[in-house]
């Protein structure tokens, strides 16, 4: 070994040591003292490796934590976008609204769609559901028919309340201000109601479908028959003004005129609770809807008004067997309405005679009574020539020129027209039905030739 002497020693740091420059650390990070950990046998981190099963598990929650915020931040930033997604897959796949998630989020997209009526009228409306219909199907046909105001709530009831499952068919009474659970329970589960159908033929006067209303009270109609009457006979201010194109016309009627002529007859089916104005609406309805404005609108030329029109057409009615007849029949009539070619003035029309038998009758009955009296029968004792009440006697055609003062039965479209188009051109002012069978009746032109139909179509009397 060579002892070496003498000499500086060696420095310790390399060639490329730079000297001591006070801001040359002020950007970096000086590193911590620690201690060196001392190794265990066999490697490992020296007997703790529970603490780091620990750590991984507190990092899984902190991270679960984390992704619910980040959900419900987003959730809340995009829930208009998740809303309309969720709203397209439940109105493609209904049965997605048995998710919770998905129902929450469809009901709350929904809002007062699901408890708000389209209408606060209880106006009755048919509605049919057919073979194959399901609760999407129906929901879309309400919507088209304004009786709801959003299909998807219909849908959503149904599916909530698991009601999408053996639909019935037929044909159901809604109201207009049904709520949409209502009409859900209306359709798909429809409770034990049993309609009632009022059955109005054609021709009748006022106080024969008083009485059919009476007489349907046993099989369910819970309406009080007088009430209807009431209604029809003295028409509240309230009804008219929902009616402009009635009260037009009773503008030219005399004051208090009554409904008579103007209700409409059909078969309405209605729930048993209907009440005697909503049935006076609906046939109203009908009658508007089956007559048309354009018959309402008459010309001034013609020399009369609808109501005058309405009032010739109900004794027409009354005189016809045949359609086919009336405007021939209404030409006679027409011609006696021509003080140029009728002087005397008098239409003579026996219909009025048994309308003012009828009234005096029924007067003396309640209305209960009413179904039992036989209406337009004959009279005993031929034509009265009694003297009336003052509100009646105008309507006695033989003894009063003109027209009567109004309707004495609601006529048909056909009798309306033939009041409207009489057929004068033949200058027929008589008539007769023949008591041969056939239902037809003789016209003629002059008294003569009437008195010879008289003696060849009329049996002696017995």
């Amino acid at each position: 070994m060579t002892i070496r002497s003498g000499g500086r020693p060696r420095d310790r740091r390399t060639s490329t040591a730079r000297p001591y420059d006070p801001d040359a650390y002020a950007t970096e990070t000086i590193p911590e003292y620690s201690e060196p950990v001392p190794r265990s046998r066999g490697g490992g981190n020296g007997g703790r490796g529970g603490s780091g099963l620990a750590g991984f598990l507190k990092f899984l929650v902190f991270a679960l934590v984390l992704a619910a915020v980040v959900l419900a931040i987003a959730l809340t930033v995009l829930r208009p976008v998740v809303g309309g997604m969720v709203m397209s897959v439940a109105e493609d796949n209904p049965a997605a609204l048995q998710l919770p998630f998905v129902k929450d989020i469809v009901a709350e997209n929904l809002g007062t769609a699901l408890t708000t009526p389209v209408s606060t009228e209880p106006t009755q409306v048919e509605f049919l559901v057919e073979p194959g219909d399901t609760a999407k199907t129906i929901a879309a046909r309400l919507q088209e028919e304004d009786l709801i105001g959003d299909s998807r709530a219909f849908v959503y009831l149904a599916v909530v309340n698991d009601l999408t499952r053996g639909l019935q068919q037929g044909t159901f009474i809604l109201r207009k201000n049904m709520t949409p659970d209502q009409l859900v329970n209306a359709l798909l589960a429809p409770p034990d109601v049993k309609y009632v159908d009022i059955g109005l033929r054609t021709g009748l006067r006022l106080e024969q479908i008083t009485a059919k209303l009476q007489d349907l009270r046993p099989e369910g109609l819970n309406m009080e028959a007088s009430e209807f009457y009431d209604i029809a006979k003295s028409p509240p201010a309230e009804l008219l003004a929902d009616y402009p194109w009635l009260k037009t016309i009773l503008d030219d009627a005399p004051k208090g005129a009554s409904l008579e002529g103007f209700l409409w007859p059909a078969t309405y089916r209605v729930l048993p609770d209907t009440t005697a104005e909503e049935l006076v609406r609906k046939m109203l309805d009908a009658y508007a809807e089956n007559v048309g404005p354009a018959r309402m609108d008459v010309p001034k030329e013609r020399g009369m008004t609808f109501y005058q029109i309405v009032s010739l057409a109900s004794i027409v009615q009354r005189e016809a067997t045949l359609p086919e007849e009336m405007p021939l029949i209404a030409g006679v009539y027409a011609n006696r309405l021509d003080p140029a070619k009728w002087p005397l003035g008098l239409l003579q029309s026996d219909p009025t005679i048994f309308y003012i038998h009828d009234t005096l009758e029924l007067a003396k009955v309640p209305v209960t009574d009413w179904p039992k009296y036989v209406f337009w029968d004959t009279i005993k004792g031929g034509l009265t020539n009694e003297t009336l009440p003052p509100e009646l006697a105008p309507y006695n055609t033989y003894t009063s020129k003109g027209l009567p003062p109004g309707p004495i039965d609601t006529p048909t479209i056909t009798a309306i027209d033939a009041a409207l188009e009489p057929d004068t051109k033949d200058g027929y002012f008589y008539f007769l039905a023949k008591d041969d069978g056939s239902q037809t009746t003789a016209f003629a032109k002059t008294l003569k030739q009437h008195q010879a139909n008289v003696k060849k179509y009329m049996k002696a009397p017995e």
